[in-house]
């Protein structure tokens, strides 16, 4: 099978479903961007070597590709054939955020998103989640997995903010804090 249909090169796609959209159209621009978000936090975990972090990551991908699936569809009655988007997976990341940020000083005011390279790619995951979440909530509401979706980003985003610190923190760097005077 070939990789490519020529079928896109009048600036179209299909939608799982089977409707032809433009490649402008709002649910090809967000799970594009769901996908983007994907490839930010597979960088992520390429340069982590951590095995729970690996877990999470794992279990992160495969619920976005869930709920890109579900952006991609243009039939309601197609939702039956998709993964379940499961409550379970937004457990799960609160329970990591509670986890890591065990291991955390208490925060009192706003850290930049640097560190070693690690932690600044997690800051460009949680701000790249940010971006989906906010296209994500252009949405009509009444979308079967519209709730889910914007919970999952808003604590992925969280998620992704407190590794950025906790991986700070483990590579020795130290967290710098945002200083209003410091501008020259």
């Amino acid at each position: 099978m070939k990789i490519y249909t020529k079928t896109g090169d009048d600036g179209t796609t299909s939608l799982f479903g089977g409707d032809r959209v433009l490649k402008s159209n709002k649910s090809v621009d967000i799970y594009g961007s769901l996908d983007e978000l994907n490839s930010q936090i597979g960088m992520l975990y390429s340069l982590v070597d951590d095995l729970q972090i690996h877990h999470d990551l794992q279990c992160i991908l495969n619920t976005l590709f869930n709920l890109s699936s579900y952006v991609a569809t243009s039939k309601e009655d197609f939702f039956e054939k998709l993964p379940v988007l499961e409550e379970k997976s937004i457990d799960m990341l609160e329970n990591r955020i509670d986890k890591i940020q065990e291991l955390l000083p208490a925060l009192n005011q706003f850290v930049l998103p640097v560190g070693d390279t690690k932690a600044a790619q997690a800051h460009i995951v949680r701000t790249t989640c940010r971006r989906v979440e906010r296209l994500f909530s252009s949405l009509d509401s009444n979308l079967k997995y519209y709730d889910f979706g914007l919970r999952y980003l808003n604590r992925l985003s969280d998620y992704c903010f407190v590794l950025g610190r906790h991986l700070t923190l483990l590579s020795g760097v130290g967290e710098i804090y945002w200083n209003k005077e410091k501008t020259y």
